[in-house]
C-alpha cells in the first residue's frame, strides 16, 4: 500500500513446546487481533503468563475497523497505548447528515469539557494493531506467529488446543482459553457453537482513498446523494491523508464486479465533484450482520470480540465493544487464576457482556433498517423524518445513520451493590466512571489514569484536613485484604495526604458528574465501573460489596 509498510513478524520454532508434548499452560489467547492483543496485554498487567497463537505473520491487511470510540481510547489508556495511538489517529467529536445535499441533522458526541479523550479517532487497523503487538512484545507476551490452530478440545478443567507450524503440528493444554480467531471463528465452528441473528440483505463498497482535501475531521454521511442517488455514503478521515467512503451498493451488485477499480473510480470521482488527484489505496465489499453466541462462556473456554458477536459497521461498534469484552474478562479471569474469587465470578462476565451484545446488536439493528429499509412503508417512514428533521427538532431524533458506539451500563449485573442512598446522575453502580481533570502532587491529571487495574475506594472530603479520620484508620486494613482495596482521597481543595494517594477535584467536575459531598464514598472495580456508592463510609459496607464485586457472595446471600 502507498501508505504503510506491512511489518513481517518473526516466526519461532515450536520445539520449546514439543518438549513433553502436551505441556500445560495457564493461559491461552487465540488470535493476534486488536481484541486478542488487548487480552494478552491485560494479562500481563494482571501478572499472568499468556502464550498468544496467530496463523500470520503480519497485522491484518486493510484499514478495517477504522472508528475507535472515548471508553476504547480510556480503555487503551489503561493498557498503556492510547498515547500512541490518538497522536497518530485524527480525532474527532462532529457528526452530519445530510438529505442529497442538505444538512438535516448534527451531533456532538463530546458536548462537555473535561474529558482527557475525544469521543472518537479514525484511525486504521493496521495501524493499532502494530501499536498493540510492541507493546505485548515489551510486557513479555509469548507471541507465536505462523501457529495454526486446528482443532480445540474442550476439557473438564481447561482445552486442548492442536497446532499446526511450518516446523511441524503439536498439542498443548490451557488451563484457559480465550478465543479471539474473528467473525469467521474456527474455533466456534469446530465446536458446533451457534452464532444467531440476522444477515441482512445489502452490500456496501469499502474504499480507501488517498488524497489532500481540506474536508473537516467530521463524520459526514449522505442520504440519496446526486452522485449516489437512491442510497447511501459515510465519509470519515483517517490518519495519512486516507479517507474511508462507504458506499451502499445494494443486494443484486456483484462484490467481484464492484471491487474492480475501473468501477470504484468513477464513483470516488463523481463523489468529489471535481479532477482532484487521488489514489485508491484499498477497496472491499460487506454486508450487515447482526448476531451473536448464545453464551460467551463454555466452560473454560472464553469468546470476545467478532469470534463472540458481529454488528453491522455503522456505529462503530465492533471492535469497541471487543475492547469492552476483554476490560470486563480479565480481572475477573485474574482472580480466578489466582485463587482469589470462586470461577462462577467468570459467569457474570458472560452475563454482562451477553447483556451488552443485545444492546449494541439492538442499536445497530435499527440503524440497519433506518438506511437500508425493507419495505415501502419503512421507506416513506425513514424518508418522512429526513424531511422534517431539515425544520423540525423532534424529527431529527428519528434520523439514524448509526447510533454511535457508547459504553454499556451493566446497571443489571449481578456484581453491583444497589444504592441505599440517594443519588442523581448517571454514575450508577454498573457504570463506567466519567473522566474529569485533576490535580496530583500538585500537577495536572486526568481522572481515569489514576484509576483500574485493583479495586479502589474513592473517598471524598472537602479538604485533607477534614478527612474522615475513620476512613483513614480503616485504609491500610482494606489495602492489607486478600483482594486489596486502595483508598483514595478526593479533595475539593489542593492539599497532599501522607500514605494516601490524594486527587484533588480541580474544577468540581468530579462532584458533579457522581453527585459527591464531603463523606460520599464510590468503590470502583479494576475495570473502572462503579461497584457501589455510599453517602458515608461503612468499612463493613464496603467489604460486603468487595465481596460481592467477586462473587464471594451472591444477591441471593446477601438477601438472606
Amino acid at each position: 500500500m502507498a501508505t504503510y509498510t506491512y511489518p513481517t513478524f518473526p516466526y519461532t520454532g515450536p520445539a520449546d513446546l514439543m518438549q513433553g508434548a502436551p505441556q500445560r499452560k495457564p493461559l491461552v489467547v487465540i488470535g493476534a487481533g486488536p481484541v486478542g492483543l488487548a487480552a494478552a496485554i491485560d494479562a500481563r498487567l494482571q501478572g499472568l503468563d499468556v502464550l498468544l497463537f496467530d496463523e500470520e505473520d503480519s497485522v491484518s491487511f486493510g484499514s478495517r475497523a477504522v472508528c475507535y470510540a472515548k471508553r476504547a481510547l480510556e480503555i487503551l489508556d489503561r493498557l498503556g497505548v492510547g498515547d500512541p495511538i490518538v497522536d497518530k489517529g485524527v480525532s474527532w467529536n462532529v457528526g452530519r447528515t445530510f438529505l442529497r445535499e442538505e444538512e438535516v441533522y448534527r451531533f456532538n458526541l463530546v458536548p462537555d469539557a473535561g474529558h482527557k479523550r475525544p469521543g472518537m479517532i479514525n484511525l486504521q487497523q493496521y495501524h493499532l494493531e502494530e501499536a498493540l503487538v510492541h507493546r505485548a512484545e515489551a510486557l513479555g507476551v509469548d507471541l507465536r506467529w505462523k501457529y495454526k490452530v486446528v482443532g480445540v478440545e474442550p476439557l473438564a478443567d481447561g482445552a486442548r488446543v492442536s497446532i499446526e507450524t511450518p516446523d511441524g503440528n503439536f498439542e498443548i493444554d490451557a488451563d484457559w482459553l480465550i478465543v479471539a480467531d474473528g467473525a469467521r471463528s474456527n474455533v466456534r465452528r469446530q465446536l458446533g457453537l451457534d452464532i444467531e441473528g440476522h444477515v441482512f440483505k445489502d452490500r456496501f463498497l469499502i474504499a480507501d482513498v488517498i488524497m489532500k482535501a481540506d474536508f473537516p475531521a467530521e463524520r459526514w454521511f449522505w442520504f440519496d446523494p446526486p452522485f449516489h442517488p437512491n442510497q447511501s455514503v459515510l465519509l470519515h478521515k483517517q490518519s495519512d491523508n486516507v479517507w474511508r467512503i462507504d458506499f451502499q451498493l445494494g443486494w443484486d451488485a456483484d462484490p467481484e464486479e464492484e471491487k474492480k477499480p475501473e468501477n470504484i473510480i468513477p464513483r470516488v470521482k463523481a463523489m468529489l465533484g471535481d479532477e482532484r488527484e487521488f489514489e485508491l489505496e484499498w477497496a472491499s465489499i460487506y454486508t450487515f450482520q447482526c448476531r451473536r453466541m448464545k453464551n460467551f462462556r463454555h466452560g473454560h473456554l472464553l469468546f470476545v470480540g467478532d469470534a463472540a458477536h458481529q454488528v453491522s459497521p455503522f456505529g462503530a461498534r465492533g471492535a469497541n465493544s471487543g475492547f469492552q469484552d476483554t476490560d470486563d474478562l480479565m480481572w475477573k479471569l485474574a482472580l480466578v487464576m489466582k485463587g482469589l474469587a470462586p470461577e462462577r465470578l467468570l459467569d457474570s462476565y458472560d452475563a454482562d457482556r451477553t447483556y451488552a451484545a443485545d444492546e449494541n446488536i439492538r442499536n445497530s439493528t435499527r440503524s440497519t433498517d433506518f438506511i437500508t429499509p425493507k419495505s415501502a412503508v419503512s421507506k416513506l417512514f425513514r424518508n418522512a423524518a429526513l424531511e422534517l428533521a431539515r425544520s423540525q427538532p423532534f424529527a431529527r431524533k428519528l434520523v439514524n445513520s448509526g447510533r454511535l458506539s457508547v459504553p454499556a451500563f451493566l446497571v443489571n449485573s449481578a456484581l453491583n451493590t444497589p444504592d441505599v442512598d440517594a443519588f442523581d446522575g448517571d454514575m450508577v453502580p454498573g457504570a463506567p466512571l466519567d473522566d474529569a481533570p485533576v490535580r496530583v502532587a500538585g500537577q495536572d491529571a486526568w481522572l481515569l489514569d489514576q484509576l483500574g487495574n485493583r479495586f479502589q475506594l474513592l473517598a471524598f472530603a472537602d479538604s485533607v484536613e477534614q478527612f474522615d479520620p475513620v476512613v483513614r484508620a480503616q485504609a491500610a486494613a482494606l489495602a492489607g485484604g486478600a483482594i486489596p482495596v486502595e483508598v483514595v482521597l478526593v479533595t475539593a481543595h489542593a492539599g497532599e495526604s501522607a500514605g494516601l494517594k490524594t486527587l484533588h477535584d480541580r474544577d468540581g467536575l468530579m462532584a458533579q458528574r457522581m453527585d459527591a459531598r464531603p463523606g460520599t464514598c464510590y468503590l470502583m472495580r479494576p475495570d473502572q465501573h462503579v461497584a457501589a456508592r455510599w453517602r458515608r463510609f461503612d468499612a463493613a459496607a464496603v467489604r460486603a460489596a468487595l465481596a460481592r464485586a467477586t462473587a464471594q457472595t451472591t444477591p441471593e446471600t446477601v438477601a438472606a
